[in-house]
């Protein structure tokens, strides 16, 4: 009697070791890949926080995205792109499944769950991508720096007065921005004054209140 095959799931697969597939850890400030580097490879990050940064031809750094549980880092090697892009690095101390591409690409072609989903993710990462854009052309730094902070927090306004966000130094916020870092910390100031969030001490989480995503939307 042949052996009934299990069913396919994607989330299982996105989280567990196997052929091709590695779970590995870093400690925060640690490079998981840099600009350049080969890619081989893409990663599924099970708890932390990564920075996604870039640099130009002139040496200038720039802060692209700060990605957390679930999100894939490293999809430019999906894409068909020989060397990275951009550079990976731990904003916190984080756990990541590295997937070869090889094992990616034979799951994504075999699996149609898992292919919709990749699909779905990276069309929503283009949207937020493109949305960021507009927000760089039309919206003052002031805006811009709301807008993070709401993202940053996944606070949707429709449910918890607030929620909250990992510690993020005011310089990381100062590049995702594009402003400097002197502007990041009278805004931040400002928005406390004003009860949009909440902070205390050096590590503790920033607490963002809807007030805030009022603010915003104005």
């Amino acid at each position: 009697m042949a052996k009934q095959k299990l069913a396919f799931n994607p989330k299982t697969f996105l989280s567990t070791t196997g052929v091709g597939k590695e779970m590995m850890s870093f400690r925060k400030g640690q490079t998981i890949f840099a600009q350049g580097d080969a890619a081989d490879a893409v990663f599924v990050i099970q708890t932390g926080r990564v920075r996604l940064s870039a640099k130009s031809q002139s040496g200038k750094a720039a802060t692209l995205d700060i990605l957390a549980d679930e999100d894939f880092v490293g999809k430019d090697s999906i894409a068909g792109q020989p060397l990275h892009t951009a550079s990976a690095s731990a904003l916190t101390n984080c756990k990541v499944l590295r997937i070869e591409k090889k094992a990616m690409m034979l799951a994504l072609a075999e699996e149609v769950t898992l292919s919709n989903m990749f699909a779905a993710y990276v069309l929503a990462r283009n949207i937020r991508y493109q949305q960021d854009l507009v927000d760089q052309r039309c919206n003052p730094s002031e805006k811009r720096l709301a807008r993070i902070l709401l993202l940053l927090s996944h606070f949707d306004g429709q449910s918890s007065p607030e929620t909250a966000v990992a510690r993020i130094n005011h310089e990381t916020l100062a590049e995702m921005v594009g402003t400097t870092r002197s502007r990041v910390c009278h805004f931040m100031k400002k928005f406390k004054d004003a009860g949009f969030i909440d902070y205390d001490h050096k590590n503790q989480p920033i607490r963002v209140r809807r007030s805030l995503l009022a603010f915003y939307a104005r």
